[in-house]
């Protein structure tokens, strides 16, 4: 699993070499002019010599030059194709204006690793906010975590626009996580143009549970995700459930 927050001029370019270099993986790759994001499968040597290969490639070396990797092994395929195209944006967010590419450094200054992360959430001046569809919250969360009721990409913008004036009156400090990082890093520069100050776990959910062998306790339930594996719990680990036990929205 990738992404990275990078301008491409031609998204057009890039989708086409992407779609060349991905040949005998399957997943999906997003490729927008703000960046790309994307979860390939395949065995280590394929995945190497993609990265390898990406990293060198004259139209797309420069978002995949040293882009940060999760790496989970799994015996089953978690997808059933490969996929590369175009969008508006690698993560909708529902507001206007984000020159991320721009913004990284306000991005990184809101970081925070999953070793101090589980001291931050126990503080009483934090909100810890889930920044996720309100269905994945059900599957599982940090505890404590408030679900702001994400139906539609739009309504956590909405919550959290709901709910500013509060928390910068009462000194409320937000922090916020999701599944892999990027929903939060799309968040993070708005929420501090509102005057918020905002904290996004690093590396998201997934990365608390490879970094923390103790990760349950903090964490109630599994983790959603978007493909064959359906849910995985604290150790990473395929919990067999299927999309109709959890009710997936369609």
């Amino acid at each position: 699993a990738f992404y990275r927050f990078v301008a491409f001029d031609d998204v057009d370019a890039a989708v086409a070499r992407l779609r060349a270099l991905t040949h005998g993986l399957s997943g999906s790759v997003l490729v927008a002019s703000e960046g790309v994001n994307g979860m390939l499968a395949g065995t280590p040597q394929q995945i190497d010599a993609f990265l390898e290969t990406a990293s060198a490639d004259a139209t797309v070396a420069h978002a995949f030059d040293g882009i940060v990797v999760k790496r989970t092994a799994f015996e089953r395929p978690p997808f059933r194709r490969m996929l590369v195209k175009a969008k508006k944006e690698i993560v909708p967010l529902g507001v206007d204006g984000l020159d991320m590419p721009n913004r990284m450094d306000d991005v990184h200054a809101t970081d925070v690793p999953p070793e101090q992360w589980r001291e931050l959430i126990r503080r009483d001046d934090v909100v810890v906010l889930d920044n996720r569809n309100s269905f994945e919250y059900g599957v599982g969360r940090f505890r404590d975590a408030v679900d702001p009721g994400v139906v539609n990409f739009r309504d956590f913008a909405d919550y959290v626009e709901d709910h500013a004036d509060e928390w910068r009156e009462n000194g409320t400090k937000i922090a916020m996580y999701c599944t892999g990082g990027i929903r939060c890093e799309k968040s993070s520069p708005w929420m501090q143009d509102l005057g918020l100050e905002v904290f996004q776990l690093q590396g998201g959910i997934l990365n608390y549970f490879q970094q923390m062998p103790d990760a349950e306790q903090d964490w109630d339930g599994e983790c959603f995700v978007f493909d064959e594996r359906v849910s995985l719990d604290t150790k990473l680990r395929d919990t067999g459930r299927t999309r109709e036990e959890i009710d997936e929205p369609r």
